[in-house]
Parts: structure tokens; sequence; C-alpha cells
């Protein structure tokens, strides 16, 4: 069984990882409301991998015979003033979320709990792309400045990211045929 400190921080990724699909969620919304169909495309995918970023926590702590417990979430932000203000707050939520990783691991560390560490690990691993995604994106929303065509462009760039087959997020895995 997983230490009941490190449980209870496990719990609460849960939660934090759940937030952050819904958070992509909402920017995907915001993005379709400017027909940039492709970021809210990206946005889509980024949340599906979110929720499964909230089921490896919640198949850990199963796995090891922990309880589970689903926590209230909270809607952090649905409106933005530009793509640029949205891909940056998406950067600093990643940190955010790299910032609760590290806690994981101190805590993980501080119990003991070495069977907790290649999970941990992973995530660590995962936390340098999303923050290097994100930063790297917002600095070419940045550049692009008020260039409609170049944000057009940047848009057709990101819509070409791939969902994982029958994810729910996908328009297709549920269109009427």
């Amino acid at each position: 069984m997983i230490p009941q400190r490190l449980a209870k921080a496990l719990n609460e990724q849960i939660k934090n990882e759940l937030e952050s699909a819904y958070l992509y969620l909402s920017a995907a919304a915001y993005f379709h409301s400017l027909s940039l169909d492709g970021m809210a495309h990206w946005m889509r995918c980024q949340a599906h991998e979110e929720t499964i970023h909230a089921m490896k926590f919640m198949d850990h702590l199963t796995d090891r015979n922990s309880p589970v417990t689903l926590l209230d979430m909270i809607q952090h932000k649905t409106r933005w003033i530009s793509p640029l203000e949205l891909w940056q707050d998406a950067y600093a939520h990643e940190q955010f979320i790299t910032s609760k990783i590290n806690e994981l691991v101190t805590i993980a560390r501080d119990e003991k709990d070495y069977q907790s560490e290649p999970l941990l690990a992973w995530f660590i691993s995962e936390q340098i792309e999303e923050e290097a995604t994100a930063a790297k994106i917002s600095g070419e929303i940045d550049m692009v400045g008020d260039s409609k065509s170049a944000l057009l462009m940047l848009d057709r760039e990101l819509g070409g990211r791939a969902f994982p087959p029958g994810s729910p997020f996908d328009p297709l895995a549920y269109a009427q045929a």
C-alpha cells in the first residue's frame, strides 16, 4: 500500500490532470469561436493526453491497493483576450503541473516509496516535453504578432496533430455515418 501522505497527493494529482483536460477543452472552445480549428484540434488532443495522465495515477493507486478519491474540480479559466494569452497560460499551467510532479517526487522519496519512482520518472520526462511544446508554440504566436496569415499558417500546422485511435475527443470517433 502507498503511504497515506503520498496517496493523498496522488489523488490530488488526478484532480490536477483532469482540471488540465478541462482547461484544454475550454481552450478548444475558445479557438473554435475564433475559427482557429487547427488550434482547437490541438487542444482536444491535449485534453485526451491529460485524461490519460489522470488514469495513469489512478491505475497506480489501484494497482497498489490504495483508495482512489475523485476530488472536486475547479474550472480555472474559460476566456482569453488573444491566442497569445491562451498559449502563455498553457505554458504557465504546464509549469504548475511540473511543480506538482516535483512535489510528488519529494514526497515519494521522503516516504521511501520506491515503487512510485518509475511512474514519477515518466512524468518528469513528460513535463519536459509539455513545457517545451507550450513554450515553443507561445513563442511562435508571439513572433507572428498581428499577422493573420502567419497565425492561419500556424493554425494549419497545429491541426496536424493526431488523435490516438478511438479517442473520445476526436469528432470522427462519434460521427454518425
